[in-house]
């Protein structure tokens, strides 16, 4: 079983009555979120889906809000910016950036599944100045250097 680590979480007022975040299986990776408003999501439209939701991310962590799968594939409705990132400072509602790329408008009611929260691990970089790089087989090939 894998390690919990306590996450401290906040119900807003318009988040009374929803189920807090879950893993849907034992096996689960991502905790299923819902929304906390209906909304009609237009084709080529986006809009930040209430959760009803705030949490104290601890510090070495980070959030990320990835989409549903069966959203994706049923309906074209996606997270643009995936994965999305909560990192641990902030303190306001969690809301989930969804887009329709689907040809007709989709439906969001309240208390439905609307992406995936993963908590993370931050690993931080610290950046080492140099006037070369060491040498790779690739080396400097980018964009489909490697084949198909």
């Amino acid at each position: 079983m894998s390690k919990r680590v306590p996450v401290e979480l906040k119900r807003l007022d318009h988040g009374e009555g929803l189920p807090l975040p879950r893993y849907a299986t034992d096996g689960a990776a991502g905790m299923d979120v819902v929304s906390a408003e209906n909304v009609v999501l237009e084709p080529g439209k986006r809009h930040a889906v209430a959760t009803g939701l705030s949490m104290a991310i601890p510090h070495g962590y980070e959030i990320q809000v990835r989409p549903r799968s069966g959203l994706a594939l049923k309906h074209g409705v996606s997270v643009p910016n995936t994965p999305g990132t909560i990192d641990s400072d902030y303190r306001g509602e969690l809301k989930v950036i969804m887009i329709n790329h689907g040809d007709e408008p989709f439906v969001i009611a309240r208390g439905e599944r609307i992406a995936q929260l993963v908590l993370a691990p931050v690993t931080l970089a610290e950046w080492q100045e140099v006037d070369t790089l060491s040498e790779t087989e690739r080396g400097e090939g980018g964009f489909g250097s490697t084949g198909v």
